[in-house]
């Protein structure tokens, strides 16, 4: 049996119990009901139902049974883009609300799932649920993915992500106006001290470099190109976060509630834009670029005042 012990997060009071789950411990929303239906999720003591909502400032108990092993379930995703495939890789433009491979309690679509269904055969190196899998992106985190197809493009492109030899760039919108408007965020980043669902700039960290420019500046907002130098979970939206801009929509790091709604977002407005690396097979530099969704688009044009909204 699992056990989580944790206070109520500021930014999920009043959710439902089985969406802030969700958000809370990388759960899918039905195995989120599933807990709370069996009487796994208290408040302060008393019991709760997947419908009923989170009040700030409760201690919240979270007990489950782990399921078995996640599979790689093949699945007809038509929204994941094929940007690039041969005999070594292929690069995906994975959407949002889309996870990188199969995890206990995650219930959606993942790009080796889509993958399987589209027929690709991938490296079969790494742990089962992952193989092929030399980087991920969150599931609310769309853009540019490598995967292996061969195991010798596993082994070099994993060594090439852990030395730092992949150009990862990202475009971001944050709350306010970084200052100064580029810069580098240095911060070693580790499980939050106080929560065990999401990462914080800790002293026994992880060392994290984070670049980043400001491309365009908004009334409450701006628009920033991040490069990664390392590549811990959350990297990006921590960053922010401890420098008070959080990543617009990303209510898990401190996002106002109000501006994601006027901008119709429901995730953090995180994309990543380009992908460059020597290729496993040649050993030539190769660059891949991707487009914003249509979620992501709609909330610029929101900031730039070309939409009209209610």
């Amino acid at each position: 049996m699992e056990q989580r012990s944790l206070p109520v997060p500021d930014g999920l009071a009043g959710e439902r119990v089985d969406a802030a789950l969700a958000k809370m411990l990388g759960f899918s929303r039905s195995f989120a009901a599933e807990i709370a239906q069996g009487g796994g999720v208290t408040l302060d003591g008393r019991a709760l139902g997947k419908s009923d909502r989170l009040a700030a400032g409760g201690w919240l108990e979270v007990s489950w049974q782990e399921k078995s092993g996640p599979e790689i379930v093949p699945v007809d995703l038509p929204e994941l883009g094929i940007v690039y495939d041969d005999d070594d890789i292929v690069v995906v433009d994975k959407p949002a609300g889309v996870a990188a491979h199969p995890s206990l309690g995650w219930a959606g679509p993942t790009v080796l799932g889509a993958l399987a269904g589209a027929g690709f055969r991938i490296a079969t190196s790494g742990p089962p649920e992952r193989q092929g899998v030399v980087h991920r992106l969150d599931a609310g985190t769309s853009g540019l993915m490598v995967v292996a197809k061969s195991e010798r493009a596993y082994t070099l492109l994993k060594r090439a992500f852990k030395e730092r030899e992949v150009d990862k760039i990202y475009h971001a919108v944050v709350q306010g106006h970084p200052d100064p408007l580029r810069g580098t965020i240095e911060g070693p980043i580790g499980r939050h001290p106080g929560s065990e669902w999401k990462f914080a700039v800790t002293r026994d960290g992880k060392p994290s470099v984070t670049h980043y420019e400001t491309t365009e500046a908004f009334p409450y907002a701006s628009l920033l190109e991040i490069e990664l130098e390392t590549g811990r979970t959350h990297q990006i939206r921590v960053h922010m976060a401890a420098q008070r801009h959080p990543c617009v929509g990303d209510s898990m790091y401190g996002a106002d509630p109000t501006l994601s709604a006027r901008l119709g977002l429901s995730r953090q407005w995180l994309h990543a834009m380009r992908l460059g690396f020597r290729h496993p097979g040649t050993g030539e530099p190769v660059e891949f670029a991707s487009t914003y969704p249509d979620d992501l688009q709609h909330a610029l044009d929101v900031l730039s005042g070309e939409v009209l909204t209610e």
